[in-house]
């Protein structure tokens, strides 16, 4: 068994997953499995920087992490940081700082990879008989699309996400109905052009990742508490999807706080982030639809691109 350390720094979250990977199978066993909502994209899509605070913020998490790495001794560490640092002029400041800590390297990714990691790590828990797949990893600051069956075939990642929908668009509690139209539109837009790249007309199957979308579906699932195997592979159709997703944007934010299962870092962000869920399953299943077939559910999976940053750790990809 080889033990890795996978880091996703997204622009809202920061996490860990600590797992040995068999070696043959590339099955991954998990030993610790963290979240902490650090904020890093806060205020970039404005400014253009990392807000000296997120920094803060995220690099004590990254301190946490690296403690917890060091006791289990894993023997590979990759750190892959996302949207927000992909678009903030001062990302070397923070780059340098997790070098520091850490110890490795973080890498920036680009669009494409994120893509790549968040196919791998959702299609590894599912079977070959249900592609060929659309995956959609609906994180802070960008969405990445991929079609797929063993591998991608097509990929494209779309500047839209639940911080910068939020920034940008939805300023009011719950938002005015114009904030949703233009968020709505932007979404729309994004939408266009990565259908353009990505042929999601020939889905079998639409998988969801992220937080975003395993809180949409906690809410469809009538949760009291976040419950991560119940989450795990659940199977919504898809106006129940809808359904939720609509409830959740015209709540206002005293009311999300006080559901059961959402995690206090998400509260102000569920609502853009179920707008963003919301026209990407309409869109897909428009699509097939116009390719002559149906798309009638919606499948939510909680393995997604830190799986993939694990196995490629442990050099399964």
């Amino acid at each position: 068994m080889t033990r890795v350390a996978a880091i996703d720094c997204g622009t809202n979250s920061i996490r860990l997953l600590i797992a040995d990977v068999d070696p043959a199978t590339g099955v991954l066993e998990d030993l610790v499995r963290r979240m902490e909502v650090v904020r890093l994209g806060q205020g970039v899509d404005r400014t253009g920087e990392l807000h000296p605070e997120a920094l803060a913020r995220t690099l004590e998490a990254t301190a946490r992490y690296a403690e917890e790495i060091r006791e289990l001794g894993a023997e590979r560490v990759r750190f892959v940081a996302t949207s927000a640092t992909r678009d903030a002029r001062n990302r070397q400041e923070f780059v340098d700082g997790v070098r520091a800590i850490l110890g490795v390297e973080p890498e920036v990714v680009a669009g494409d990879e994120e893509a790549r990691l968040s196919f791998a790590g959702a299609t590894s828990m599912l079977g070959a008989d249900g592609g060929p797949y659309v995956v959609v990893d609906l994180g802070g600051g960008s969405t990445e699309v991929v079609l797929g069956e063993a591998e991608p075939s097509a990929a494209h990642s779309m500047d839209v996400g639940c911080v910068r929908m939020t920034e940008r668009h939805l300023h009011d509690d719950p938002p005015a109905p114009a904030q949703v139209q233009a968020a709505r539109a932007d979404v729309r837009a994004a939408l266009d052009a990565a259908v353009a790249v990505v042929p999601v007309r020939q889905a079998a199957t639409l998988v969801g990742l992220a937080g975003s979308v395993t809180t949409v579906t906690a809410h469809a699932l009538g949760l009291d508490r976040y419950d991560r195997d119940r989450i795990n592979g659940a199977e919504l159709a898809v106006d129940e999807v809808l359904a939720a997703c609509e409830s959740l944007l015209a709540m206002t934010r005293e009311q999300r706080s006080a559901l059961g299962f959402m995690h206090p870092g998400r509260v102000d962000v569920i609502g853009a982030g179920a707008l963003v869920w919301s026209e990407v399953v309409r869109r897909v299943r428009d699509e097939v639809a116009a390719g002559g077939g149906t798309l009638d559910s919606v499948v939510t999976s909680e393995h997604d691109i830190l799986d993939g940053i694990a196995l490629s750790a442990a050099g399964r990809l």
